[in-house]
C-alpha cells in the first residue's frame, strides 16, 4: 500500500510550478497548437509539474493574504510565458518570412485558414512553418523546450523572478530585431530573384513601351517565385537550424533578464 503525505502548504507549492508550467505549455510551438486537444495540454502540464515538483528543491511559501498568494501565482504565470515566449521566435520568424515571400511573388491577397492556428495565412507562409516545424520535431526540440524549462527552476526559483524594465525591454528589442533579421535571411533568395526580374522588366518598359508589363510581369513574378522556392527546399534545414540556435538564445536572454 502506497500513502502519499501532502499537506496544504505542498499544494500550494505545487500550484505555483503547475502555473509556469501550463503558461509555457500554452505558449510554446508544437504544444500550443490547435490540433493538440486541450486534455493532453492539461495532461502534460500536471505530469511534467509532478516530475518538477520531485526535482525542484520545496521552498516554503510565505503570504500573508489571499491576495498576496495570488501576486505569486500572477508572477509565475508571467515567468512562464516570457520563457515560453523565447522558444516561440521560431513561429514567429516563419509568419514573416512567408509574409515577406508572398508579397514579392504577388500571393499577399490569396490567404488560407492554418487549422493549426485558426488564422488567415499566406500559402508561402504556411508551407514554410509545415516543413520546418517538421524538421525541427524530427531534430528533438521539443526535448529542447522541456529541458529549458527544468532548468529554469535552477535559475529562477519558484516565485523568485526578478521583473527588470531596463533588462526586459533590451531583451525585447533584441527579440524584434532578430525577428525581422532572420525571417530576411530565410527568404532572401526569393526577394533577390524578384528584384532583379524587377529589374529586367524596367529595361524591357523602356525597350518596348508598347508591350503590357504588368500582364507579363505578374506572370513571370509567379513562374519565378514558385521556382525559387521549389530550389530552394534543400536549404530548409539550415534554416531550421539558424531558426533553433535564434530560439535558444533568446530563451538564455529571456532567463537571464529575469533572474
Amino acid at each position: 500500500m502506497v500513502t502519499v503525505d501532502l499537506n496544504f502548504a505542498d499544494l500550494e507549492y505545487f500550484l505555483l510550478i503547475l502555473v509556469r508550467v501550463s503558461m509555457f505549455i500554452y505558449v510554446v510551438p508544437f504544444f500550443s497548437l490547435n490540433a493538440v486537444p486541450r486534455r493532453y495540454r492539461v495532461v502534460l502540464s500536471v505530469v511534467v509539474s509532478v516530475v518538477l515538483y520531485g526535482v525542484v528543491p520545496a521552498q516554503e511559501v510565505v503570504y500573508d493574504t489571499v491576495y498576496d498568494y495570488a501576486l505569486l501565482v500572477a508572477k509565475e504565470l508571467i515567468t512562464g510565458a516570457l520563457i515560453g515566449m523565447g522558444v516561440n521566435l521560431c513561429a514567429s520568424i516563419l509568419a514573416l518570412t512567408g509574409t515577406i515571400a508572398d508579397m514579392e511573388v504577388g500571393f499577399s491577397m490569396v490567404t488560407l485558414m492554418d487549422p493549426s492556428t485558426r488564422q488567415q495565412t499566406t500559402i508561402t507562409s504556411t508551407l514554410y512553418r509545415n516543413l520546418i516545424m517538421l524538421i525541427l520535431v524530427i531534430s528533438g526540440m521539443y526535448e529542447y523546450i522541456i529541458w529549458a524549462l527544468a532548468d529554469s527552476y535552477e535559475l529562477i526559483p519558484v516565485y523568485g523572478a526578478k521583473f527588470d524594465a531596463a533588462k526586459l525591454l533590451d531583451v525585447a528589442i533584441r527579440f524584434m530585431s532578430r525577428y525581422v533579421l532572420v525571417g530576411f535571411q530565410i527568404c532572401l533568395p526569393i526577394f533577390a530573384a524578384i528584384l532583379m526580374l524587377n529589374a529586367v522588366l524596367g529595361i524591357l518598359a523602356k525597350v518596348a513601351p508598347q508591350m503590357n508589363m504588368f500582364a507579363v510581369g505578374l506572370q513571370l513574378k509567379i513562374f519565378v517565385g514558385l521556382g525559387v522556392i521549389f530550389l530552394t527546399l534543400f536549404l530548409l534545414p539550415t534554416a531550421a537550424d539558424m531558426i533553433f540556435d535564434e530560439a535558444r538564445r533568446m530563451t538564455v536572454a529571456f532567463v537571464e533578464a529575469l533572474m
